[in-house]
């Protein structure tokens, strides 16, 4: 296959770091052209210093000095580190493919960066889609900028998908490991920091561990995946499936269903979105179904778990609805994780702005950015009321 040249968005974070593993594996046939990150500084000169990128881009000037001193004087290295640095790397001319691995909304116009130029884009960032699902899928048919998902649970119904007829689709469902308090006793209003970041199965940046331990997580998912695959809402079901060996599935017309089914390990839809269609081997553990025994599937509980129920409805109402959800979630992700609110506050302010916000059906781009500014304002005026409260 032609060697590609690609760009890491997040390159220091969970995502990035399985990228760079997978690159480093695949015997010369990608090369690491662009890294961007946030302020992981000295794990981004390292990344630097092993790859030897043409380009890299980093949010601000202090971190991009720092970074500079970090480095042989030998590396020539451009260094992006304005605002629009990860807009700017992405649309390089040498660049084939983008893989979007930033965490939250600061992956939005990057992403629309990437396919306005006509990148592949392997997509990780769930919120950019979430946030604008309709007008990044219409933008990637108008610049024919293929969209990979990455997502274990999207890649699983890419895959299934392959050489199907789209129109046969009956129904998607996602599973879910259910996180770390599907099957505790503790009331979830005593749950601390560490406890929600001890996953069960997977290792991942601290914003989605926490998103899978509300459920929120599976509830974007379900956004994502009715852009993706142009299936309506009322046609995507989710179930708890704690062992995370399926990782989606996909019913048809005709009552078949075809699933993807693996160790958890996410270097293996990393992978297949660079490599596809065609596939490689990989270091992942294989799978011994005699040695799983048992594969169980449950109906997630609503009531237990508001932030689910919370993101189907924002889902089903559209329009501005999931970008509110999205955008509040992460800042009251960043209380929670920082100790201001509790584990159930998440929810409760979430649902508060969600209510509260100025719903638009059809929004454009500038709508959806300008209310996620009024959103993380709004949301932070109720973090900083129940934290008062607390005190």
């Amino acid at each position: 296959m032609k060697k590609k040249n690609v760009v890491i968005l997040g390159s220091t974070g969970s995502i990035g770091q399985n990228t760079l593993d997978v690159i480093r594996r695949l015997n010369g046939n990608f090369r690491v052209f662009g890294l961007a990150a946030n302020r992981s500084v000295e794990l981004m000169a390292d990344q630097i210093k092993e790859f030897k990128p043409t380009a890299v881009a980093i949010d601000e000037t202090r971190y991009a000095r720092e970074l500079k001193s970090l480095l042989p004087r030998e590396r020539a290295v451009r260094i992006l580190n304005h605002a629009d640095g990860l807009e700017k790397i992405v649309q390089l001319p040498q660049v084939d493919f983008v893989m979007s691995g930033v965490v939250g909304a600061r992956g939005l116009l990057p992403l629309v960066s990437a396919i306005k130029a006509g990148k592949t884009v392997g997509l990780a960032n769930k919120e950019a889609l979430v946030m604008a699902g309709e007008i990044i899928m219409d933008l990637s048919k108008k610049f024919r900028a293929p969209i990979i998902p990455v997502d274990s649970e999207h890649s699983a119904i890419f895959q299934c998908l392959a050489g199907q007829n789209h129109g046969e689709i009956a129904r998607l469902i996602l599973t879910a490991s259910g996180g770390p308090f599907y099957n505790s006793k503790k009331k979830l209003n005593d749950i601390t920091v560490p406890e929600a970041l001890h996953h069960p199965t997977w290792k991942m940046g601290n914003k989605i561990t926490i998103d899978s331990a509300t459920l929120m997580n599976k509830g974007l998912e379900a956004i994502e995946a009715h852009h993706l695959f142009h299936v309506p809402m009322e046609r995507i079901s989710i179930v708890i499936h704690p062992q995370s060996i399926v990782h989606s599935l996909v019913e048809f017309q005709d009552g078949a269903i075809l699933a993807q089914l693996s160790h958890p390990d996410m270097r293996l839809p990393i992978q297949y979105a660079l490599t596809y269609p065609q596939r490689f081997p990989t270091p992942i553990k294989r799978l011994d179904l005699s040695g799983v025994q048992k594969l169980e599937f449950y109906e997630p509980d609503f009531g237990r778990f508001p932030c689910l129920k919370l993101a189907l409805e924002a889902g089903r109402k559209g329009g501005t609805s999931p970008a509110v959800l999205s955008s509040s979630n992460e800042e009251a992700v960043e209380a929670f994780l920082a100790k201001q609110i509790s584990f159930m506050q998440i929810p409760l302010i979430v649902g508060k702005v969600l209510s509260s916000h100025p719903y638009k059906k059809y929004p454009t781009l500038s709508d959806i950015l300008e209310q996620d500014r009024w959103v993380r304002k709004q949301t932070r005026f109720w973090i900083n009321k129940l934290e008062k409260k607390r005190t």
